[in-house]
């Protein structure tokens, strides 16, 4: 009787096990893609360079510190962390613990990058403030954890992403570290502390796809990957990315989306009318590598709204009408004509030639005896201001010279040596200008004046120090470099005088300068701090200017891709050392 009376209990212990089992925490289909990236990414940390690198204890008060950032891809990244004494402790907390934030956080981790700390030191309140004093915005690539024992710490890109280094007031944002203690259920800081810890770290990144990327951890490339080759092929890869983000910017009306602040997805609300224009010369340059009847589309689309903004003189010369500013800018004039002129090149018509002229007869009016350009008009066509920007001088010589070849009417290419008769006589090479570069190239076409010649090698051989010594991307370099290589390439092929010029300077310099410019590339590593990753990927940024992704930042890059990928078989032939590329240098 007793032994009946306690069998009936066992189905009740079964489902009370049951019951137990299954609210017992298990792993999801997040944590386990987690897991199994994590795998993959030890396999590329814990190495014998990487252990030495790192050493015993490179966090005096906790030994190894291990950070884990994880993204959708949509929304910014969380960071979960680990330490312990050892490196392999110090990643086994850091898995668990990211593991268990992926599953409370319901996160996808579609990517996944890990930064190892490899070097730390005691900083307190006063001297990261001196420290934001002295550099430069954007640039700082510390962590900062704001106790010694890392309970409150953020690597470089989450710091940086967040906004949490103010470079404009130089100053750690509390308010920011507070957000972050809120959402953790974490006593906010009242102030700044004073026993904080900056640090150093090495990192790596899994894609989507599960590759994984070994990124750069010293100088300005410092959180985006190492690229062991920058070829052809990758310079392509770049500008279809890049130029589908441009692509994405267009709106109904065939303007574009000027820029965005990535750090908190905001739009930037103004528009300039030149920066428009240039933005379509890009999209034309990807047609030509890329044909496609949707592309054209668009392209069709921006260049009418562009055409909406013409004024016309009672003459019946044309102004490019910036609305933004409430003037005429002639570069307007001198971008347009460009892009309209490559627009009618790449499908073969005329659909716009008598526009180019009357834009042509806008900038005739403005050009004096000297060569030199008047800049800035009234929407009266009175004149407002004489000087401007130098960029503009070159951008009018260079749609000249684009219009004499379109049709072969002396007066255009007459104006367009005038002008770099100018340039010469005051020694525009000063300027480093990229325009003077691509007018020169132009006008060598057509006029064999060894003084030209001389000028364009010239503006690109007295600005090598200053070029090299940049440590921000500067895209407009790489144009100037190789429309000076081009022009090289010219004199060589018809057999003309190049002096004591030393090509392969010139090419170490591109080589140098491409791989410098990857590092305003929007790479997913990076994109992943911003709130909203995915619209900003494979963009390129201005990073001193809190990530700023503008219309004109994604053209310019674009633009000296293109030539890259143009002339990349000829550069090799001539001796561009690709091996430059191998890893990241400092010009500084």
């Amino acid at each position: 009787m007793k032994r009946k009376r306690f069998l009936w209990f066992l189905p009740v212990l079964a489902v009370i096990i049951a019951l137990f089992l299954w609210f017992l925490p298990r792993t999801n289909e997040n944590q386990k893609t987690f897991l199994n990236k994590a795998e993959l990414l030890q396999a590329e940390v814990f190495t014998d360079e990487t252990v030495r690198a790192i050493g015993d204890a490179p966090v005096e008060s906790v030994g190894n510190v291990v950070f884990f950032s994880v993204c959708d891809g949509n929304t910014r990244a969380k960071v979960y962390s680990g330490k312990g004494k050892s490196l392999s402790d110090a990643w086994k907390n850091a898995v668990n613990n990211t593991s268990k934030g992926i599953r409370d956080d319901s996160v996808e981790p579609m990517w996944v990058r890990v930064d190892v700390v490899s070097k730390a030191w005691p900083i307190n309140a006063l001297e990261i403030l001196n420290e934001l004093v002295d550099t430069a915005s954007g640039f700082d690539y510390h962590g900062l954890s704001f106790d010694p024992e890392f309970e409150t710490a953020f690597p470089e890109g989450w710091m940086n992403g967040n906004g949490l280094y103010d470079y404009k007031e130089d100053r750690v944002s509390v308010e920011g570290v507070n957000d972050w203690l809120a959402d953790n259920d974490r006593e906010p800081l009242q102030m700044l502390p004073d026993n904080m810890m900056e640090f150093e770290s090495m990192g790596w990144f899994c894609d989507e796809k599960d590759e994984i990327y070994t990124l750069c951890h010293d100088g300005a490339d410092t959180g985006r990957r190492m690229v062991p080759v920058l070829d052809a092929d990758y310079a392509e890869s770049i500008i279809d990315k890049a130029s589908s983000f441009l692509l994405d910017q267009v709106k109904e009306d065939g303007s574009f989306i000027y820029g965005i602040r990535p750090q908190f997805d905001k739009e930037i609300e103004s528009y300039n009318i030149l920066r428009h224009s240039g933005t379509i010369w890009s999209l034309i340059c990807r047609y030509r590598m890329f044909p496609d009847d949707a592309l054209k589309e668009k392209i069709d689309n921006t260049i009418g709204y562009m055409l909406s903004q013409i004024l016309y003189d009672e003459e019946d010369a044309a102004y490019i009408y910036d609305e933004g500013d409430d003037e005429i800018k002639l570069g307007g004039n001198g971008i347009a004509i460009v892009t309209l002129t490559e627009y009618m090149d790449v499908f073969q018509n005329e659909d716009y030639v008598d526009v180019c002229k009357a834009l042509g007869e806008g900038i005739l009016k403005q050009q004096g005896e000297d060569g030199s350009y008047y800049h800035i008009l009234y929407t009266d066509f009175s004149r407002l201001e004489e000087f401007r920007t130098v960029y503009y001088d070159g951008e009018c010589t260079f749609a000249l010279t684009r219009l004499y070849s379109l049709t072969k009417e002396q007066k255009w290419l007459d104006a367009a040596c005038k002008a770099i008769d100018h340039f010469i006589a005051a020694d525009y090479t000063q300027y480093r200008d990229h325009w003077v570069a691509y007018s020169l190239n132009e006008v060598t076409k057509y006029v064999d004046r060894q003084e030209y010649y001389d000028f364009a090698l010239a503006n690109a051989t007295n600005n090598y120090a200053k070029i090299l010594g940049r440590w921000r991307t500067y895209p407009t370099n790489l144009e100037l470099l190789i429309s000076s290589f081009e022009t090289w390439q010219r004199m060589v092929d018809k057999g003309l005088d190049t002096g004591d010029f030393d090509v392969q300077d010139l090419l170490d310099a591109i080589a140098a300068r491409a791989n410098r410019q990857l590092s305003g590339y929007f790479y997913p590593e990076q994109a992943m701090y911003m709130q909203n990753p995915e619209r900003i990927l494979g963009s390129f940024m201005m990073r001193n200017d809190k990530f700023r992704v503008r219309i004109d930042d994604v053209q310019h890059n674009i633009g000296g891709y293109y030539l890259y990928w143009k002339n990349y078989d000829a550069m090799v032939e001539a001796g561009l050392n690709t091996s430059l590329m191998d890893e990241s240098k400092e010009n500084d």
